[in-house]
């Protein structure tokens, strides 16, 4: 892939193209796409190598493990387990204080990038869905972001309200996470579900308008410091925006942005999952990864 001779849009770039790109000097390297996908595969492999040859680096799944011993707790199910039984058991707290503190320093939802598993396969159903989009086969629906808040709530009510972890069971990151460390379920089949929606439906569904993981995730990104940074070297072509999961949060890209004066800008929504995808297509390297910390610092 290369950025300063192509327009790299999801419907002129071939899936396989984006796992390498040409810099200036015309050197082929490997995409930030690249390393995401080393990323989450390398994870899943320690879980599966952990579980398998007891080696005892990362165990247990992503809802609930332990790396080095040390507790790693998925906010969102210590949540859920407060609302059901009222109190929290002091190895979740430290496991849900210790991923937190975390993703304060390296940007809240880039779990939904850079080690969530369904992202994987849900970016393959997204070029799926973009080609018979393409091919006039099917038509793109997108639905309000904002919808997401409202499953995140109804969840949460329903956890409360039932003594139940009701997100677990249909939750299809823990599905799939759980299937690829200790073998295949029958709860597989609604990761199929979920999948044939994206492809023949809505592009990216359950990332974009369900999953109360990625919700809670948000909330750490508003504040933290790891950011994706505008500057006004951008001729507001618009390519970021059509290759965004969440192309919302890169309203600053439009002309008529309110930054006048200003010459960099950090992209402070939540919803941000530090992908990469926008830096990579941009012609004029308008958007950059920079973490805030060292300005304080």
């Amino acid at each position: 892939m290369d950025k300063y001779t192509q327009h790299c849009t999801l419907k002129e770039i071939s899936f396989w193209d984006t796992f390498f790109v040409i810099d200036k000097n015309g050197k082929k390297k490997p995409s930030i796409r690249f390393y995401r996908w080393v990323s989450i595969i390398g994870f899943h492999l320690l879980f599966i190598l952990s579980y398998r040859m007891d080696i005892q680096i990362l165990e247990g799944t992503l809802s609930g493990s332990r790396l080095f011993g040390f507790h790693l707790i998925d906010p969102f199910v210590s949540l859920q387990v407060f609302l059901a039984y009222h109190h929290i058991p002091i190895n979740l707290i430290i496991g849900t204080v210790t991923i937190s503190v975390f993703y304060l320093f390296f940007g809240g939802r880039a779990y939904c990038s850079w080690v969530c598993p369904y992202g994987l396969v849900s970016e393959i159903g997204e070029k799926i869905n973009r080609t018979l989009i393409t091919k006039k086969i099917i038509k793109e629906r997108k639905f309000d972001h904002r919808v997401k808040y409202l499953f995140w709530i109804l969840f949460v009510t329903l956890t409360f309200t039932s003594s139940y972890l009701v997100f677990e069971s249909m939750n299809i990151v823990g599905i799939l996470s759980r299937a690829l460390i200790y073998g295949w379920s029958a709860a597989l089949s609604f990761v199929v579900v979920v999948f044939l929606v994206e492809v023949f439906y809505s592009q990216r569904a359950w990332c974009r308008y369900v999953c109360p993981v990625g919700v809670t995730y948000g909330a750490l990104g508003w504040v933290s410091m790891e950011k994706i940074e505008w500057n006004d070297s951008c001729d507001h072509c618009g390519v970021c925006s059509t290759v965004c999961l969440v192309p919302h949060v890169l309203e600053i890209t439009k002309k008529n942005a309110e930054v006048e004066g200003k010459s960099h800008v950090f992209i402070q929504s939540g919803d941000c999952t530090l992908c990469g995808r926008c830096v990579e297509v941009c012609h004029h390297d308008s958007l950059n990864f920079k973490n805030k910390l060292g300005k304080i610092v």
